[in-house]
This record gives C-alpha cells, sequence and structure tokens, in this order.
C-alpha cells in the first residue's frame, strides 16, 4: 500500500493519489503495476487469438489484436510514451478474454491489459466530451441505489408512449448515440421484486451462502434474483441476501482501469460478508463472479485485507458451478421449449464455466439446447463497452443475434445481464423479437412447475 511521500515523509496509499499524468517524452508506464514483462515475453506472437478477438474480426487491424495490444505494452515497457494512439487500442479492447481461452501458450492476457488499462486510467487525459461521458457512466452504474431512482422516470418513459414516438423519428442515434445506446438497451421495466434479507432452505440445509445482489441486475433484473434465491432455496440452502447493505462488487471498475474505486469497493463488500459465516458466495452475473475471484490478487498488497480477500474469493461460485457441484434434490417439471445457450465471456473465458450451465439445462424434461455458431465471439456488451462504443458494440450484436436465431430456438438463454439486454436490442434492429432469460429462470420455471409461456414473453 506505499505510495508517494507526502509533506511530512509519510507514504500516501496509492489508493488516494489523483492521476500522475506522465510528462512529455516520459515512458508510458510508472511503477504501480505495470503489464508485467514475464507475461509480455510468454506471448510468441502465433495468432492463434487472431480469430476470437471480436475488434480484429471487425477491423482486421493488428493493432487492435491481443498479440497487436501485447507489443504495445513491450513498447511501453521499453520507454515509448503512452500516445493517443496506444491509449486508442487499449480501449479499444473489449476485454472478453476469448484470446486467453485460445492461447496454446498460456499468456495471461487478462492481467495485462487490466495492468495496462490502470496505467492509462491513471496517466492519459482524455478529451473534455470523453471525461464527461466516463465520469457519468463511474457515477451511475456501479450505485443500485441511484439505477433503481430510475426505474420510476423510465417505466413512465416506456409506459406512455414517448419511447415510441423518440424511436420513430430517428433522429436520437444521430444527434446522441450514446442515449441511443442506452435507450435501446433499456429492458422493460415492469414491478419491482423484493427480495428478502435470508431466505431458509427448503428440506436439509446441504449449505449456507452469501448472494451478490448486483448493481444492473438489483435495479432492472430484479426477478432474476429472485428466482436465485427460490432455486437455491428449493436445491437446500440458506440464503443470506443483505440487499440494503450491498454495494458494487467493483467488477465494472476493475475491467476499466479503476483500480482504486475498485479496490474500495471490494473492501466494503468484504466488510459486509467475509465475517458472515457462508460456505459459499453466489453470483448470478458473470462479469461480477469474475471479478469477484479476483479479490484475492486486487487486495494482494493490502494488509488488512488481503488474507480475507483470498479467503473470500476462494468461497466464490457461480450459481450454475454451485448447483452442479451439490447435485440437485428438487424435482425438474417439464418445459417444452428449445434455447440457444450463449456463453457470456466473462463466465466462459474468464472463469472456464462452460459445462455447468448446459449440464442443468439438459436436465429439464422437454427442454432441448442449441449451439450458436462462433460462440467465442463476444456479443459487444462487455461491461459498459458497449455505451463507450455504440456502433462496433452494434454491428457485434447484431452478428450474434442473427447466429442466434439462426437456431430456431424459442428463447436465448445467457447468465448475465448484460448480455441479455445486448442481444435482445440487436435482433429488434433486425426486425425479430427475441425472447431472453437468464439459466436461473428456467430452472426457476421447472422446479417450481410454472409453463413456458412466462419466459416466452
Amino acid at each position: 500500500m506505499s505510495g508517494i511521500p507526502d509533506q511530512r515523509g509519510r507514504p500516501v496509499p496509492r489508493d488516494v493519489l489523483g492521476p500522475v499524468a506522465p510528462a512529455p517524452g516520459e515512458p508510458a508506464f510508472d511503477d504501480d503495476h505495470p503489464p508485467r514483462r514475464e507475461l509480455v515475453d510468454d506471448c510468441v506472437h502465433c495468432g492463434f487469438c487472431l480469430p476470437t478477438c471480436p475488434t480484429y474480426v471487425l477491423w482486421g487491424e493488428e493493432m487492435d489484436s491481443p498479440r497487436g495490444r501485447i507489443h504495445l505494452m513491450e513498447q511501453g515497457l521499453d520507454g515509448e510514451p503512452l500516445s493517443p494512439s496506444m491509449v486508442a487500442h487499449v480501449d479499444r479492447c473489449l476485454g472478453c478474454m476469448a484470446c486467453v481461452t485460445a492461447c496454446p501458450s498460456g499468456v495471461r492476457y487478462d492481467r495485462l491489459i487490466e495492468d495496462t488499462r490502470q496505467q492509462v486510467e491513471r496517466r492519459h487525459r482524455r478529451p473534455r466530451r470523453e471525461r464527461a461521458l466516463r465520469a457519468a457512466v463511474f457515477a451511475l452504474f456501479p450505485y443500485p441505489r441511484r439505477l433503481r431512482l430510475l426505474r420510476g422516470p423510465l417505466r413512465a418513459y416506456q409506459a406512455t408512449g414517448l419511447r415510441a414516438l423518440v424511436r420513430r423519428t430517428g433522429l436520437l442515434p444521430r444527434l446522441a448515440p450514446t442515449l441511443a445506446a442506452l435507450d435501446a438497451l433499456a429492458p422493460p421495466i415492469g414491478r419491482a421484486a423484493r427480495v428478502p434479507r435470508r431466505v431458509p432452505a427448503r428440506g436439509t440445509r446441504r449449505a449456507r451462502v452469501g448472494m451478490l445482489t448486483g448493481c444492473v441486475q438489483h435495479a432492472f433484473f430484479p426477478q432474476v434474483n429472485a428466482a436465485t434465491a427460490r432455486v437455491l432455496a428449493a436445491e437446500g440452502c440458506e440464503v443470506l441476501i443483505l440487499p440494503e447493505r450491498q454495494g458494487c462488487c467493483g467488477a465494472l471498475s476493475v475491467h476499466n482501469g479503476r483500480r482504486a474505486e475498485a479496490r474500495r469497493f471490494a473492501r466494503a463488500l468484504l466488510d459486509v460478508f467475509d465475517s458472515a459465516g457462508v460456505d459459499f458466495f453466489v453470483v448470478n452475473a458473470a462479469g461480477c463472479g469474475s471479478a469477484l475471484k479476483d479479490y484475492g490478487e486486487l487486495l494482494a498488497d493490502d494488509p488488512a485485507y488481503a488474507d480475507r480477500a483470498a479467503a473470500f474469493a476462494a468461497s466464490v461460485r457461480d450459481l450454475s458451478e454451485l448447483l452442479v457441484e451439490l447435485g440437485p434434490v428438487a424435482p425438474r417439471h417439464p418445459l417444452p421449449v428449445t434455447v440457444a445457450y450463449h456463453d457470456a465471456c466473462h463466465l466462459a473465458h474468464a472463469q472456464g464455466v462452460r459445462a455447468q450451465p448446459r449440464e442443468l439445462l439438459a436436465a429439464v424434461p422437454g427442454l432441448a439446447v442449441r449451439e450458436i455458431a462462433d460462440p467465442e465471439i463476444c456479443c459487444g456488451s462487455a461491461g459498459v463497452w458497449n455505451v463507450l462504443n455504440p456502433e462496433p458494440a452494434g454491428q457485434l450484436g447484431e452478428r450474434k443475434a442473427a447466429h442466434v436465431l439462426a437456431t430456431g430456438a424459442d428463447l436465448l438463454v445467457t447468465a448475465n445481464p448484460g448480455c441479455l439486454l445486448q442481444i435482445a436490442s440487436a435482433a429488434r434492429r433486425l426486425g425479430r423479437r427475441l425472447p431472453v432469460a437468464h439459466t436461473v429462470e428456467v430452472l426457476d420455471a421447472s422446479i417450481h412447475g410454472r409453463g413456458v409461456d412466462e419466459l416466452l414473453r
């Protein structure tokens, strides 16, 4: 936690330091967690990553591929300055980690891009308009209470027909692309589903679990959290939720280079849950799960939290992981429906969780699972990447939606709220309605004997 000395010679934690812009001609990186040379040197530039990289697939530009970005990192370590061009290529990375899965040499691109992004965020001064957009995004999205305040106005905007009128004019994408992207992504706002602090296990208690309510999930997909609690309880888990005490887990911040902010969120969540006496901490959003499993690394140099963070990270499970680990006890009722399962990037690539969701879905009587072409290519959501880069995100979303529609499935199923919003929005632009559901909503419908109709609404 040591940093630059204050006027009395005492070390100031880097978490409280503001941006430290490099002087003209200075090397791109300072000594605060730069991309590690030994990880850069692991890349042999073989090119296996190229066909899995969304931005390379879009543009065919070497510097917008993982190996191209690693070359830029190497230049920075060799003393090259942090140029606007270098920053642009780093910013264009979605952080989907498909390259990590594809790499035969085991290159830790996830570590490299995370360390490079926090250097960029601290040491590069962006244009005023871009700074304002990013400030607005990160003043809103990581704060569940602020997001909840949007539910009422957004529901009125949708219910009064104003949204339909705005869309008919076609002006918003031309005048304000970011607002147009947000409007297109916003889900229909229904009645809020309240989740209690604690849900008792049904039958014999098999585990006591904590549950992340999330930010976007909590505000706009409360039914997913409610379904998660019901399914866990049905499978013999006592669920500790504490929704009013939770804040952001830090996923959006850490994935966008805002390390100090992410560390503050992580410490706050640890203070709520790491002494709660839970066996596991369950997550139903892929990006959040990836960040939570990395708490040990994020807080490794914080003496007060390092051990606690590592122990907590070891207890984190994606919902599908835990359900398969425990094994089913609740009976499943038939659901005659064909689903296309989409691998959320931070579940499949960052966490390596692919088989478990498919196993859970395949165990539902009457349900058929169809695979989607090019599953390794990101849908373009990538946290807030689709808000910061609406045009290329739209292209990736339409590519993914077209592949989903080509399966002929009745329903798209995935395990990340951003993916649900992104792909449904892209399908609408293609002139098709695509029902979407979280994996746990399908399990909840089967366990509790509800029909398919509510999933296809």
